[in-house]
């Protein structure tokens, strides 16, 4: 049987564009090979008028739930703004992290990944983002996508901080180990920040699972 330490993880990310959705649907789709039970949860979000595929139905398709589930109708804003600007922008209800919160119905087994929006302090509600989020549902991880160039350290140990006192692993998406750059700025991040970094979706589901795996 396999054991799931921290059943709830809220996905975050150094910026908006880094890759949130897309490591969502890679931890979803390798937990349910390892026989996992997955629920993805997007709380709320905003997008281009012109998307015919949200982010919300990406996710859902990576867990098999209904996407007004994974994400409901009425916390969906079609306008690429922060979601309470949006819904302001849109003549919408002011929304609040509580309500968000009661719609999510999360399951009790398995693993629940929770995907928030844009950077730990860019606006999820009225009244909170996605560090609030976090400790709303008592977070057993959070996960900090970043870049690997480039400035990913400032970015990473500024956005690490907002979560002061939670389990934060850092996924460094489109790592090259063959890159110096990438490979310094991973070993930086490990030694001298004392951070919990990972490079491989795979590596990471088998920390969320307890499974152990070579080392990569």
């Amino acid at each position: 049987m396999v054991i799931v330490p921290d059943n709830t993880l809220v996905i975050s990310a150094t910026d908006t564009g880094v890759g949130k959705t897309w490591l969502t649907v890679e931890l979803a789709l390798g937990l349910h090979a390892r026989g996992v039970p997955v629920a993805i949860r997007k709380p709320v979000q905003s997008f281009d008028p012109g998307d015919r595929t949200t982010d919300a139905d990406l996710l859902a398709e990576a867990s098999g739930e209904d996407p007004l589930v994974v994400c409901p109708g009425h916390r969906r804003y079609p306008l690429a703004m922060a979601p309470p600007m949006a819904a302001d922008a849109l003549d919408a209800p002011p929304i609040k992290l509580a309500e968000l919160i009661d719609e999510l119905e999360l399951p009790t087994a398995g693993v629940a990944l929770i995907e928030g929006v844009g950077g730990p302090r860019s606006p999820l509600t009225h009244d909170g983002d996605t560090v609030a989020l976090a400790r709303a549902v008592d977070a057993g991880r959070v996960v900090l996508v970043a870049r690997p160039g480039l400035g990913t350290i400032n970015a990473t140990l500024l956005s690490a901080s907002a979560f002061d006192g939670m389990d934060v692993t850092v996924f460094l998406n489109h790592f090259d180990k063959a890159n110096p750059l990438h490979a310094a700025n991973r070993q930086w991040l490990a030694t001298r920040a004392h951070l919990e970094v990972v490079t491989d979706p795979a590596d990471l589901i088998a920390r969320i699972t307890a499974i152990k795996t070579e080392d990569r």
